[in-house]
């Protein structure tokens, strides 16, 4: 049974965290104060007790110059003795399900290991973020170049990201977490993360893309064989998207939920076969400082 978690059954999260990832006390406090929300956390109950969960996270996100909102999954896990059960898998789903009633139109994660690719690639997940091959500014030197004023570090911190198109922002909150951690580990360096996508709602997407890009004209057909809401076929049109299956303008695409996600978020597009190189604008969506 799936469901969101309470004042009785957080301690069992915590308790999970800990047998599964092995974190200590003090990130998985500082973890609890800034990020846990009973709201945003789905458990599986098997045995009247929580034996799998997930955490659904709320950031903004920089889409084709818009700030939209983005769900975030994080600590996803099952114990051990209840794994090869299929709970995980029904998180997800249900996760999805959120996604749809709080109308978030786009759910990101970072796979920490390169099996979970192939695994999250099943619920419609693409690989849209790169690892970055260079650090990012030191976090200790934002911090000590505004004399510990950390609204005023979190303003120049937030200045390199705030004005480019497919990155996660963060909060004054989550920049506060943000400085916690990095005190806590003694200012590691930090570089952008690798991260997948899945596109929850590709109607509102594509009419964001579509107000930035109004000299594009097309006809996309997309395939989603788990979210029937985005199995449809949309024309784009000066600005103007459209539904109605019997307007086709040329060139007709054809897209599994997983390549056009690439697209739209220009992953890599300009490595695409004509016309996607073209239609799509090649960005570098950018992922960094998710308490990972």
């Amino acid at each position: 049974m799936i469901q969101f978690a309470g004042d009785t059954t957080e301690q069992q999260v915590w308790d999970m965290w800990k047998t599964v990832f092995g974190d200590s006390d003090d990130y998985m406090q500082l973890y609890f104060k800034y990020k846990y929300r009973n709201e945003n956390t789905l458990i599986y109950i098997e045995d009247d007790k929580a034996v799998s969960s997930l955490q659904m996270l709320s950031y903004k996100f920089t889409f084709c110059g818009e700030v939209i909102p983005v769900q975030y999954l994080s600590g996803v896990c099952t114990l051990p003795e209840y794994r090869g059960k299929g709970y995980a898998r029904e998180l997800l789903l249900k996760s999805f399900e959120v996604a749809i009633e709080r109308g978030i139109p786009l759910v990101i994660l970072v796979p920490q290991e390169d099996w979970l690719l192939s695994f999250y690639t099943k619920f419609g997940f693409a690989l849209a973020f790169d690892s970055g091959t260079e650090q990012l500014p030191p976090l200790k030197k934002i911090i000590d170049d505004n004399q510990v004023d950390l609204y005023n570090a979190y303003k120049e911190f937030d200045s390199l990201f705030r004005n480019k198109d497919m990155a996660v922002q963060k909060s004054f909150q989550d920049f506060q977490a943000i400085a916690e951690e990095a005190a806590l580990f003694n200012y590691p360096p930090k570089k952008n993360l690798r991260g997948m996508a899945r596109i929850i709602n590709s109607e509102l997407l594509l009419d964001l893309f579509a107000a930035m890009y109004c000299d594009k004209a097309f006809t996309v057909s997309l395939k989603d064989e788990i979210l029937k809401n985005n199995d449809s076929r949309f024309t784009v049109n000066q600005s103007i998207i459209s539904k109605d299956s019997s307007i086709i303008i040329q060139p007709l695409l054809e897209f599994d939920i997983r390549d056009f996600t690439q697209a739209i978020m220009g992953y890599h597009t300009s490595e695409k076969a004509a016309p996607v190189n073209t239609l799509f604008p090649e960005k570098t969506p950018v992922m960094n400082y998710m308490l990972e």
